[in-house]
């Protein structure tokens, strides 16, 4: 039997959540819950060149939205996805710093 998918978001990505638009957050919610059920698109996809870092992806009106993310395997029944911060970009590369600030993340959540 498979591990049960949770999605966990720390402060950083709440409050990311927070304050995009209720369509936007929708559609996040969304992705959230076929990621859940194991359902797997381009909503979700993981960032070459990276550490198992991966990314929820909603486009609106012309914006990409991306809220940042990694697994946590280490439970006995189920598996966590942690979605670290979010950011709002006008093109589709992601900043380099953007993506330093979720490993720095990522490594901080693993030493607690």
């Amino acid at each position: 039997m498979e591990k049960r998918i949770e999605i966990i978001a720390l402060p950083q990505a709440e409050e990311f959540l927070d304050t995009v638009e209720e369509k936007v957050r929708k559609k996040f919610f969304h992705a959230f819950r076929k990621t859940q059920q194991r359902i797997f698109g381009n909503w979700f996809k993981k960032l070459t060149g990276t550490d198992e870092l991966y990314e929820f992806r909603v486009d609106d009106n012309g914006k990409f939205y991306r809220l940042f993310a990694f697994w946590d395997s280490r439970g006995a029944d189920q598996t966590l996805i942690i979605t670290s911060h979010g950011l709002i970009k006008k093109s589709n590369k992601t900043p380099k710093s953007e993506l330093e600030k979720a490993e720095k993340i990522k490594q901080n959540y693993f030493k607690e």
